[in-house]
């Protein structure tokens, strides 16, 4: 999500950007740029401070909105110095938006959010529909393959195109991360990469490269939050010294302003506090889950297996596909799927989500596809606890009916310094604005392999040859612990917490803690293109779950 600050005055940048640090944003800032200069950017959403009478500024909003590229896709946001009539004219330029200065950094946060959900690229559509069509035909071939051969012995050859179609493509190879819908479709869609055992596909190398790049996002994210804490302060400094100097007609508009921001960067800190008694408290109790998904045939009853030779490599074709067989000698296919989890009852009971405890669940574009040929099935759920240097082994306990809401149960006693997370199931626990944390495993393996020393992850890495080893290396090493971001909430639904905290998939099942350190709700879903917004199902829907 790529924000553009263009031609933003001194005191009005020093408000923008920590109104918009922390949440997700790809933020750059410049001035003077011509429509060249703006388009060569690509941003979504175009934050600029002018005069509405001037004449370049008219012209270059006319210019943007009367190209067929960026009339729909590009949102601009106009901050003005003035009232009723400025914010008439920025609209009358073809604004998207207008905010008179000062403004307030929550409601600027919230109009950026909203222009962002507003956005209808027609690029995208028309890619979307594309793949769609794709999607449907390739599902058709491979329906086929999976049902028009007898099953006393069939060897199924899985066609590049639909596995290229994933849109979690880019994690390639080995070691799939699955948690939210998005990245689930990619492993349940049979993807080459379950020829992992197959050396010549280098998984070693491409677990360092894809760790190196979730490294880059936990700084840029882990950042966010003492750059706003930053600037607030270099702010308050600011109009300290313009309040010493000022005369009597300014120096009260600025005690204001500096009223504002102590207020606001208190508030930070008071946020800072709580996130960091949450992390130290519960921390222990937040658990990585692995999740190693088998598939059956459904008219043998026999395990999907991996091709292999007579040397017992797997079978590739001269595009690099697997080839998939029933009762050969080949290992059975699996996927690996990661997701959060966390202590709840002293028994050893672990909430979750559904999607985490069956990652196939509700993932419309394979209930065909598995309907026909294929069932999956879990083999093995493992729970990994900061501190302990081997999984806990666990079993499916209950699933929601009413949300995406599972349990499982440790098989044996869990960490003795782990405590039990504080339900707080009362509808008042969670109030719109306030601030909340949340705890998880983003991008699970490589997200952990992100913030260990280079020399660590060679060791893990080394002659890895599939996802359960890499993972008893990464708790050998003690390297299991759960990141924590910060944010707020910014709607609560019947059966939803809308909140801006940062996570992506593999946070799946993380809790959601409220400002008095309680749980108020079980992360679920992201909502891409939403602002950085991200869905938590309230936690009163588990409860029933642990009667």
């Amino acid at each position: 999500m790529r924000v553009l600050l263009l031609n933003l005055g001194e005191a009005s940048l020093e408000a923008v950007q920590p109104a918009l640090a922390g949440q997700g944003y790809e933020i750059a800032t410049e001035n003077g740029l011509t429509v060249q200069g703006v388009l060569a950017l690509s941003p979504e959403v175009l934050v600029m401070e002018a005069t509405p009478s001037d004449l370049s500024c008219c012209g270059l909003i006319t210019q943007l909105k009367a190209r067929p590229e960026t009339d729909s896709s590009l949102k601009v946001v106009m901050v003005v110095h003035g009232g009723a009539l400025e914010r008439a004219r920025a609209l009358d330029l073809g604004t998207d938006d207008v905010i008179s200065f000062p403004f307030d950094a929550v409601e600027f946060a919230a109009r950026i959010r909203t222009q962002f959900r507003e956005r209808r690229p027609e690029e995208e559509l028309k890619t979307m529909l594309k793949y769609a069509v794709e999607r449907e035909r390739y599902a058709d071939i491979a329906v086929e393959s999976l049902s028009g051969v007898p099953a006393s012995k069939r060897r199924l050859w899985l066609i590049p195109a639909l596995f290229a179609l994933s849109a979690a493509a880019v994690l390639a190879a080995v070691f799939v991360a699955v948690s939210t819908r998005n990245s689930r479709k990619a492993t349940l869609q049979l993807r080459a990469e379950i020829a992992r055992l197959n050396s010549g596909l280098q998984p070693q190398g491409d677990l360092l490269r894809r760790a190196e790049q979730a490294r880059g996002s936990i700084e840029t994210g882990s950042g966010s939050g003492s750059t706003a804490r930053d600037s607030l302060k270099a702010q308050s400094e600011d109009l300290r010294k313009k309040v010493a100097s000022a005369d009597s007609a300014d120096a009260d508009a600025l005690k204001r302003q500096l009223l504002d921001t102590q207020s606001r960067l208190a508030q930070l800190e008071k946020e800072d506090k709580i996130a960091e008694t949450v992390v130290h408290k519960y921390g222990p109790s937040v658990c990585l889950l692995h999740v190693v998904v088998g598939f059956v045939d459904k008219q043998s009853g026999r395990p999907l297996q991996v091709a292999v030779d007579a040397n017992g490599k797997p079978q590739v074709d001269d595009k690099g596909m697997a080839q998939l067989d029933l009762g050969g000698a080949g290992p059975p296919l699996q996927v690996d799927a990661f997701g959060t989890g966390f202590l709840a009852r002293a028994d050893g009971t672990i909430l979750t989500n559904h999607h985490v405890a069956e990652p196939w669940w509700q993932d419309d574009e394979l209930k065909r596809l598995l309907e026909q040929g294929v069932d999956p099935y879990v083999l093995s759920y493992e729970a990994y606890f900061p501190g302990k240097a081997a999984a806990i082994q666990a079993k499916l306990g209950r699933i929601s009916s009413e949300a995406d809401v599972a349990t499982l149960k440790l098989e044996t006693p869990p960490p003795s310094h782990a405590e039990l997370l504080e339900l707080d199931a009362r509808r008042e626990a969670s109030v719109t604005g306030e601030a909340v944390v949340l705890m998880g495993y983003p991008t699970g393996v490589e997200g952990i392999l992100a913030r260990a020393n280079s020399d660590v992850v060679q060791k893990v890495a080394s002659g890895a040859q599939d996802v359960s080893q890499v993972m008893s290396r990464i708790a050998s090493e003690q390297l299991i612990r759960p990141t924590t971001t910060q944010g707020h909430i910014g709607d609560i639904l019947k059966d939803k917490i809308v909140y801006d905290a940062a996570t992506t998939s593999g946070g799946s099942g993380g809790p959601l803690f409220n400002r008095d350190g309680k749980v108020i709700g079980i992360n679920f879903a992201i909502l891409r293109g939403f602002g950085g917004s991200n869905l938590a199902v309230p936690v009163r829907y588990a409860t029933d779950l642990l009667k």
